[in-house]
């Protein structure tokens, strides 16, 4: 399998940022790491392993970014405002700097997201705001709006980057056509330390049921707990059917 680090300064975000890419042909998956996680963190965890035939099969690249969480959602010593100011430059890293790279690494304009509990939220985020830089999505046990680390302080920022504040209001044509072009996957476990994110999902599908948008909302059983050994069975399940 071809395994390349690549690492480069982040004009948006002001430092060097390394990314991890697996695979030389296929659909470009940017796979987000979960809570203060790092780009090493996919294969660590056993998700390239679990994704490998795909892989080496030349029907899948997977583009493992890196994270600031601790510049921006979890850095508890910065005020809420500033934290989720600094969010959105990692966005802006993300939209106007990798995706273009995942395009010219696949040779393709698609390019999809996934990722795990918080890497859940962080790849739906991307979806929900820029639906023609990303155009497909996995997200797997995520919350879907940063109330854990902000608690009940909304500001624009906080708000355009929250799935669960501004879906409901979200009535743009634009938007909502991209929505329905995409594939869209939300899956879950019903067992240990899902209650939160099982909440966060099925509110999801009833705005998007309301708003008739078309998307797979899988729920796993009372057995499946929040953990990497469920994902890894989660993801390639979900992917062979996308693909």
């Amino acid at each position: 399998m071809r395994r390349e680090t690549r690492l480069w300064f982040s004009g948006n975000l002001g430092h060097d940022m390394e990314l991890m890419l697996y695979g030389h042909a296929g659909q470009a998956l940017l796979a987000f790491p979960s809570q203060d996680g790092r780009a090493t963190d996919w294969e660590g965890f056993g998700m390239v392993d679990a994704t490998a035939e795909l892989i080496e099969q030349g029907r899948l690249i997977v583009i493992a970014l890196d994270g600031i969480d601790w510049q921006s959602w979890t850095n508890a010593n910065a005020p809420v405002g500033d934290r989720a100011r600094r969010h959105e430059d990692y966005h802006r890293y993300v939209v106007e700097e990798v995706v273009p790279f995942a395009r010219g690494e696949s040779g393709r304009d698609s390019v999809w997201a996934t990722g795990c509990s918080m890497g859940a939220f962080h790849a739906a985020n991307v979806f929900f705001r820029r639906p023609d830089a990303v155009d497909g999505l996995i997200a797997l046990s995520g919350l879907y709006q940063p109330r854990l680390f902000v608690g009940d302080f909304s500001d624009d920022h906080v708000y355009f980057n929250s799935p669960l504040y501004y879906l409901p209001n979200l009535n743009d044509p634009w938007h909502l056509e991209h929505y329905r072009l995409a594939r869209i996957v939300f899956c879950c476990g019903q067992g240990a330390w899902e209650d939160d994110c099982l909440r966060d999902m099925r509110e999801l599908e009833r705005i998007m049921a309301a708003k008739g948008l078309p998307a797979t909302f899988d729920y796993w059983g009372n057995d499946v707990e929040h953990h990497w050994y469920w994902w890894q069975r989660m993801l390639p399940h979900h992917l062979e059917r996308m693909l």
